[in-house]
């Protein structure tokens, strides 16, 4: 399954190292990864390949969210099927 991890904070050194090793934790691949900052607001969106995640979905989206609380950072995780419907005209 894929799925969409969001990150969203106040720009700080080591917010992409720390996510990324988050997911590399868990054997979450990432295959597309898009970051930016504006002015101060640093925002970043993966696409990422759970196949090889053992914690199921529910858990993983509240250990992300909880470890992003850690170091100030806004961390969500979505289901691409769900991102996409979403997203649809």
């Amino acid at each position: 399954m894929k799925a969409i991890v969001s990150v969203f904070a106040k720009d700080s050194k080591g917010i992409t190292a720390y996510v990324t090793a988050l997911l590399a934790e868990k054997e979450i691949n990432i295959l597309d990864i898009s970051q930016t900052l504006m002015q101060e607001y640093f925002a970043m969106i993966m696409l990422v390949d759970l196949s090889d995640c053992a914690m199921p979905f529910h858990e993983l989206s509240q250990y992300l969210a909880d470890k992003g609380l850690e170091r100030a950072l806004d961390v969500h995780i979505q289901r691409q099927d769900i991102f996409e419907a979403m997203h649809r005209i």
